[in-house]
């Protein structure tokens, strides 16, 4: 256990959004050259999104699973160097014609026919490696593939539209359909095997250069996953397993009708029955997975914000009592980040400071209506994990350009010197008080708001951008280099 984090520098850059040949980011040969560039560049933390199977709206925050890993970041090239796949047999695959965007529809089918693949030519279910691992993970591991298998049974419905018996897990009827469809299950769970074998390849090479990796995990799950299909218990569910509240956001300034987000909400009084088992197999596996964890809507464990089922919006929610203290007191000390955004009243302010957990300052957040806030690197604490903005923020560059002029004028007195407006903005996170400091890639290299990974409350174009394969290069090594020197963060 580690209660300080290093003084560094760092990138945020989802695994999505790297480079390789195969239409989306995976654990390829690019995704070790990236770690060299980040290791030459003194960076010492690689931020990435949840690395899950994404579901609706192709989000990372909305899984089938929140323990199995997104099969679509396997790298091929990998296996046809394993004798696994045939390079002749995928080398007229469809992975999406543009390589700075992921096309998600033809790069799960083009991987899923190419994995499928993998499988008949080398699956050995005597193999002692994955024997281990389907033992040591069996906890989620055999409900998460009899899941995806019977999804596929059946045409990709939503398990609470499935037939009764296995809707309500009977055990007879599991029993029969685990026989019935083992071959796939077996595809599900080797593809797993194969998934977290390159993974934790990724991640000591990672180490072995310095770079510490920062997962995330969401606070909620998505109804349509094999979480709730096997806890339902844990979930505010009726009796049909349909959700009595959903997730949701109040109306702000940016969202007048607020955000609905349609997750279940939690039955929080349950889970501390359960002693918050299931919760505290999610965190202690996070924990292993990755070197630090940051936790999304931390606020909602204090109270969260909830509307009827079935709404339009989300303008007639309301605010409900969450776990409290009680859900973290095991983890008091770990390397863990509360993204501490939104409405925070004190009752948050008191449970952030008792879990020891590091917040977030965020710097698109240091102005407002032309005056300047609390947000502004001046005022970070060291104990926190400082921002140009988030996945769910515009470009640094893109949110310059958007300011009103008032806005730019107060913001303009904390300009440092720079040919560049991107670092002249950058400075001020990485120049600052806190112990990490966390980039996004697309503000490294000065992306306008072509480069957003995702725009809250919106469908269509989000998780999709891509860094070019060369982009990354040797000139922007050596400013990010020095940057980091300047700001003590080596």
């Amino acid at each position: 256990m580690n209660t300080k984090l290093k003084r560094g520098g760092g990138v945020l850059m989802p695994i999505f959004s790297l480079p390789s040949n195969h239409g989306i980011g995976s654990f390829s040969k690019e995704a070790f050259e990236f770690v060299d560039a980040l290791h030459k560049s003194k960076l010492s933390y690689w931020q990435i999104l949840p690395i899950n199977p994404t579901g609706d709206g192709n989000s990372p925050y909305q899984s089938y699973s929140t323990f199995a890993g997104n099969i679509n970041f396997i790298d091929l090239e990998s296996l046809i160097d394993e004798n696994k796949i045939d390079r002749e047999n995928i080398k007229n695959l469809d992975f999406g014609k543009y390589p700075l965007k992921i096309d998600y529809d033809k790069v799960t089918k083009s991987k899923i026919y190419a994995l499928k693949e993998c499988f008949d030519n080398s699956f050995d279910e005597n193999d002692s490696k994955y024997q281990q691992f389907v033992k040591k993970n069996s906890f989620w591991l055999d409900d998460y593939s009899l899941y995806m298998a019977l999804k596929e049974h059946f045409n990709e419905e939503e398990w609470t539209k499935w037939e009764y018996d296995i809707k309500i897990r009977k055990k007879s009827t599991i029993d029969e359909y685990e026989k019935k469809l083992k071959n796939s299950i077996d595809f599900y769970k080797y593809t797993q095997f194969i998934f977290f074998t390159q993974w934790h390849k990724l991640k000591k090479y990672a180490n072995s250069k310095g770079i510490k990796i920062i997962g995330d995990i969401p606070i909620y799950v998505a109804l349509n996953s094999s979480d709730v299909w096997v806890n339902p218990n844990l979930f505010e569910l009726d009796k049909n397993f349909k959700p009595k509240l959903i997730s949701g956001c109040p109306p702000d300034e940016f969202s007048k009708n607020g955000q609905l987000w349609n997750n279940p909400v939690y039955n929080w009084k349950y889970n501390k029955k359960t002693g918050y088992e299931w919760w505290h197999q999610r965190l202690e596996f996070s924990l292993k997975l990755y070197d630090v964890l940051r936790i999304d809507h931390f606020r909602g464990f204090d109270s969260f914000y909830a509307v009827k089922y079935g709404s339009i919006d989300a303008k007639d929610g309301k605010w409900y009592k969450g776990c409290g203290y009680s859900l973290f007191e095991r983890f008091k000390g770990e390397n863990i980040i509360a993204e501490d955004l939104g409405f925070i009243t004190d009752s948050v302010k008191k449970l952030l400071a008792k879990s020891g957990f590091y917040g977030m300052k965020i710097f698109q957040f240091a102005v407002d209506k032309g005056k300047i806030t609390d947000d502004i690197p001046f005022f970070y604490k060291t104990n926190s994990v400082a921002y140009t903005g988030t996945h769910d923020n515009d470009t640094i560059i893109g949110w310059y350009e958007k300011l009103k002029t008032k806005d730019k004028q107060s913001i303009s007195e904390f300009l440092y010197n720079d040919e560049n407006l991107n670092f002249s903005l950058i400075k001020n996170v990485l120049f600052s008080s806190s112990d990490v400091a966390v980039i996004p890639m697309a503000d490294f290299l000065g992306k306008d708001s072509q480069a957003r990974i995702n725009v809250p409350a919106t469908v269509g174009e989000n998780w999709t951008w891509r860094m070019g394969k060369n982009e990354f290069d040797d000139d922007l090594i050596e400013r990010i280099k020095d940057i980091i020197k300047l700001s003590l963060r080596t």
